[in-house]
């Protein structure tokens, strides 16, 4: 029988200051990509997979979010907010913030990634893996960053933005899944990359290798990019 599938935690909480002037007046979620926003084409890779429930973590203009996309029916899947409060609580702390919503184990997107993979085998690797969190991991040779992964043997040997080592051949696609009580465990850290980096060097960080080129919204090149290949795209219900 085929476990659930788990609730999406999207981190749609930043300020999106690289993308300024345009997300000075709408959140990065609700910028145009192709004709839509781009939080339209995050649901709907994630309602074809059957995925039923999402979490969006929201901060910076976080109402314009839930006021277009409600309760997420029109989009295929129920929608849930959880917001950051007054301050920016950063990606860990945002998570902290959701988790009530978000069940023993979640599976996280970063709320400008567009990732085009089956995500339900990475979903059943964290299920068999038997550590409390998984990442997923992309080539350097396949992406546009600097690798910032040790990724040997289906496990993260080390992680880091900072402190890049030879061994380093891989870099972080953006995918994770995660157990709850991390969260609690660490609930001094305030950035998902510091308890990833964590995770890594106490040897409790499962790794999952994908093939499928990512796009992000992050920067203009990248919002350029995405808007390209979906309209080079077939269209699809």
């Amino acid at each position: 029988m085929t476990a659930p599938l788990p609730t999406v935690a999207i981190l749609a909480g930043g300020l999106a200051t690289r993308l300024r002037p345009i997300t000075e007046t709408i959140p990065k979620a609700l910028v145009p990509v192709a004709g839509r926003p781009f939080l339209a084409h995050q649901l709907q890779l994630l309602s074809r997979q059957g995925f039923p429930h999402a979490v969006l973590c929201v901060g910076h203009l976080g109402e314009q979010i839930e006021a277009a996309f409600g309760d997420g029916r029109d989009h295929g899947i129920h929608l849930d907010y959880s917001y950051d409060g007054e301050n920016l609580a950063g990606t860990a702390g945002a998570l902290r913030l959701a988790l009530p919503k978000l069940g023993p184990s979640f599976l996280t997107l970063y709320g400008d990634s567009y990732l085009e993979i089956d995500y339900r085998p990475v979903c059943a690797a964290f299920a068999a893996c038997g550590q409390p969190a998984l990442m997923t991991v992309i080539h350097e040779t396949l992406g546009s960053e600097p690798a910032n992964v040790w990724f040997e043997n289906g496990a993260i040997s080390a992680y880091g933005k900072k402190n890049r080592t030879p061994e380093m051949k891989h870099i972080d696609y953006g995918l994770g899944l995660f157990r709850a009580e991390l969260f609690h465990d660490a609930s001094n850290l305030r950035d998902l990359s510091d308890l990833q980096d964590l995770l890594a060097r106490e040897g409790r960080l499962a790794g999952y290798e994908v093939a499928t080129p990512y796009f992000e919204i992050g920067s203009p090149r990248g919002l350029q990019a995405l808007e390209y290949h979906l309209k080079a795209k077939p269209i699809m219900p």
